[in-house]
């Protein structure tokens, strides 16, 4: 049955609190991670269950909202936001740290924070739920950053493996922003279209 046929779906729902509970957990980790400054000591290791914590109530929230139909606006929005702000935090402290190039956190940031400004531009014309290639994009990301958390811990072999996947981190990150402005002008001309 779908939402349009039935009452409409509580704001106030397991996978929305899943969703702001991973906005909760950001600043632990942040702490964690500035307290290990870069030894790869039990603080590390904290701020890695914590990211895996964060990241699992992500997949844990999309999975529930799914299959119990508690899909909602707040959720499509707080969802990515959520993500962003995990994700953010952990490639600025890793740059802060020295063990991650800038500029990648620079053209990571900014493609996350403009497609964030572009999804509040457009909302009047309707809401853009994250796209499959986004999804792609958030595991990659994700991916490379826990591969760079657990480098500092488990030695310099495990650098490279992590360098590659946050190269292909950023490749998806780029192409699937071009996507998301391609969507969003679709999304107002049809609106546009439809007098709406």
């Amino acid at each position: 049955m779908s939402n349009s046929d039935s009452a409409p779906v509580p704001v106030l729902n397991v996978a929305n609190i899943l969703t702001v509970v991973r906005i909760v957990l950001v600043p632990f980790f942040v702490w964690f991670l500035l307290t290990d400054a870069g030894e790869g000591g039990l603080f590390r290791w904290l701020a890695v269950a914590t990211f895996a914590v964060a990241i699992y109530t992500d997949k844990l929230d999309g999975d529930l909202a799914r299959s119990r139909g508690l899909i909602t606006n707040f959720g499509k929005i707080a969802d990515p936001i959520a993500d962003k702000l995990l994700i953010g935090s952990a490639l600025v402290l890793l740059s802060v740290l020295g063990e991650l190039w800038w500029w990648v956190t620079v053209v990571i940031l900014v493609r996350e924070l403009g497609i964030t400004l572009l999804r509040f531009a457009v909302i009047r014309y309707g809401v853009m739920p994250a796209s499959r290639g986004g999804k792609l994009k958030t595991v990659i990301q994700t991916l490379a950053i826990f591969l760079y958390l657990m480098q500092a811990a488990l030695g310099e072999w495990a650098w490279w493996p992590a360098v590659v996947v946050m190269m292909v981190a950023v490749l998806v990150t780029v192409v699937t922003g071009a996507d998301y402005v391609l969507q969003a002008i679709r999304l107002r001309r049809s609106a546009q279209r439809t007098g709406s």
